[in-house]
C-alpha cells in the first residue's frame, strides 16, 4: 500500500487555507457564552473573551458595532466569523451581539439608560405634543404584526380620513432596528412631511423587545423631525425608544386612542357646545334687552326734566316780557311820551284810552 504524503505548507498558506476551509464550513455562527475581559482600545477596536465553564475564546470586533453596551459577566450571543489570525491564534471576529438572558438583558438595557439619560435624550423639556385632529401619519411596523391591526382597527373606527403612510419593517430580531432607522430617515427626509410617526409593536418576550434598546435607533427616535409616538409591548413593557418618543402608549391601542379623537365623542361634544352656546346667546341678549331698556328709561327721564325745566325758563320769560309789554304799563295809570324834550316842541301823549298833543313849555334837570 502506497504511502499518502502529507500535504506541505508554508506558515501563511497554512493559515490561508484554514481560513478558506473555516469560511466554507461556517461562514457565520452563533456562540452564547459569558463576557470576561472587555475593553475598547484606541475608541476604535473592541476586545474580550467569550467562556462557559470549559472553554473560553478570544473575541474581536470594531466599535461601530457594538450596539449595546458589555461589561465582564453578561451572558451574550455574538454572530462571528471564526478565524485564525496570522500570528497562529484562533479567535471571532464578531459582526454583531445581543445579551442573552433576562439578567444580562436588564444590565444591557439599565448601562444604556444611564448613558443616554445623561446626555439628555429622555429630557421631558425636549418632548412634543401630537395633534389634536391629525391629518396625515406615518407608521412604522410589521403590517403583519397584531398590534398593527389592532392599531388601524381602533383608529379607523374613531377617527379615519386621514392619509397614513405606512413602512413594513421587521419589529424583533438582529435586523430590526437598522431597518426601523431607514425607515424614521426616509420619513424625516420627505418634502411633505407627517404631523407625527407612530412606531408600534405588540407584545412578547424581552428578548422579542430587545430591538428597541438599540442605541442607534433610541437616537433616530430622538432626533426625528417630526414627533413620534411609540407604542411597543404591554402596559408593563418599558424600552428606551418609549423613553426617548416624544409620548408613550401603552400598547398599540392605546396609541390609536392617543393619537385620533372619537368622532362619536366629538360630534357629542359639538352638540353639547352649540346648545350651550345658545343658551348663553339667550342670556346675552336677555341682558341686553333689560340693559337697553333701562338705557331708554333714563333717556325719557332726562328728556322729562329738561322739557319741564325748558317750559320753566320760558314761563318766565313770558313773565319779563308781560311785564314790559307797553299796554301793561298803560292800564296801570302811566303814559308814554314820544317827540323831542325840548322848549317849543311838540309831544305826543298816549293814555289807556287817549292820544293828546302837547307843548313843552319849561325843561329843567332833576337833581341828583
Amino acid at each position: 500500500m502506497a504511502k499518502v504524503e502529507s500535504p506541505r505548507f508554508s506558515v501563511s498558506e497554512f493559515i490561508a487555507v484554514t481560513n478558506q476551509m473555516l469560511e466554507y464550513a461556517y461562514p457565520s455562527v452563533e456562540i452564547e457564552g459569558e463576557v470576561a475581559s472587555f475593553k475598547v482600545n484606541q475608541g476604535k477596536y473592541v476586545f474580550f473573551d467569550l467562556k462557559d465553564t470549559e472553554s473560553s475564546v478570544g473575541c474581536f470586533m470594531m466599535v461601530f458595532a457594538l450596539r449595546v453596551p458589555l461589561e465582564d459577566g453578561m451572558k451574550v450571543v455574538v454572530r462571528a466569523v471564526p478565524k485564525l489570525t496570522k500570528w497562529g491564534k484562533f479567535s471571532l471576529t464578531v459582526q454583531a451581539v445581543r445579551p442573552s438572558g433576562e439578567g444580562s438583558l436588564k444590565k444591557s438595557f439599565e448601562l444604556l439608560k444611564a448613558k443616554l439619560d445623561k446626555e439628555g435624550l429622555f429630557a421631558p423639556e425636549r418632548k412634543r405634543a401630537l395633534p389634536s385632529l391629525p391629518q396625515h401619519i406615518a407608521v412604522v411596523s410589521s403590517t403583519q404584526a397584531a398590534g398593527y391591526a389592532d392599531f388601524m382597527k381602533i383608529v379607523d373606527a374613531r377617527w379615519g380620513g386621514m392619509q397614513i403612510d405606512m413602512a413594513h419593517v421587521q419589529v424583533q430580531g438582529e435586523g430590526a432596528p437598522d431597518q426601523m432607522i431607514r425607515a424614521l430617515q426616509y420619513i424625516n427626509q420627505q418634502e411633505v412631511l407627517p404631523e407625527v410617526i407612530v412606531l408600534i409593536r405588540g407584545g412578547g418576550s424581552a428578548d422579542d423587545l430587545a430591538a428597541f434598546n438599540d442605541e442607534p435607533l433610541v437616537r433616530a427616535v430622538a432626533g426625528s423631525r417630526v414627533p413620534v409616538l411609540a407604542g411597543i409591548g404591554h402596559e408593563v413593557d418599558e424600552s428606551l425608544v418609549d423613553l426617548a418618543a416624544d409620548v408613550r402608549a401603552a400598547t398599540p391601542s392605546h396609541a390609536a386612542q392617543l393619537l385620533t379623537p372619537d368622532k362619536t365623542e366629538l360630534a357629542r361634544g359639538v352638540k353639547a357646545t352649540v346648545n350651550g352656546l345658545g343658551t348663553k346667546v339667550y342670556h346675552v341678549l336677555e341682558t341686553l334687552e333689560y340693559e337697553v331698556r333701562r338705557t331708554l328709561e333714563r333717556m325719557l327721564e332726562q328728556c322729562e326734566q329738561r322739557g319741564a325745566h325748558m317750559e320753566q325758563q320760558v314761563a318766565a320769560v313770558r313773565g319779563l316780557l308781560a311785564a314790559f309789554n307797553p299796554q301793561n304799563v298803560l292800564r296801570r295809570g302811566y303814559a308814554l311820551l314820544r317827540g323831542a324834550q325840548t322848549v317849543g316842541s311838540v309831544l305826543e301823549v298816549e293814555t289807556m284810552t287817549t292820544i293828546m298833543q302837547t307843548e313843552v313849555k319849561d325843561v329843567r334837570q332833576k337833581a341828583k
